[in-house]
């Protein structure tokens, strides 16, 4: 497998992939929501958050999109992190979420569903705070809070 792979703005072009990306790995257990959406149900999505300011980049390689970051600057949240499940701990998350610190370099939040302790220990590794435990706005499944301030 090429490790390599590239961080590059997102275009209309990479919407299949990046609800691919995303219900793939959302599917994983503790990662998505209990009752998971479509595939079809997250390619619509993706559409309507670009178009309500998602602004992404997407990590790819030979031209497959492997990962995304969705965020949104002027709320400060990053808002989705995904990388494909097989190619998990290749370092493609790391190189998002420093793409999200490059991009919101005031500080932003982010929710992760509670149960998604591999999202937690990848989110408390890069030194994001834990701010609080709360529930989905949507589907009131409980989320935990983290923040990203420079020092």
């Amino acid at each position: 497998m090429n490790a390599t792979f590239v961080i590059r703005p997102a275009g209309t072009a990479d919407h299949d992939q990046i609800a691919e990306v995303w219900h793939e790995s959302a599917s994983l257990p503790t990662v998505g929501p209990a009752t998971m959406p479509t595939l079809q149900d997250l390619r619509r999505r993706v559409d309507v958050e670009f178009n309500a300011g998602w602004d992404v980049a997407v990590a790819a390689r030979d031209g497959e999109v492997i990962g995304f970051v969705a965020i949104k600057p002027r709320e400060a949240v990053l808002d989705q992190l995904f990388v494909r499940p097989d190619t998990l701990g290749a370092g493609i998350g790391q190189a998002l979420l420093q793409h999200a610190i490059q991009a919101m370099p005031s500080g932003f939040t982010l929710y992760t569903r509670s149960g998604n302790f591999r999202a937690r220990r990848f989110y408390e590794k890069a030194e994001l705070t834990f701010l609080r435990d709360d529930l989905h706005p949507r589907n009131k499944d409980p989320v935990t809070h983290y923040g990203w301030k420079p020092v």
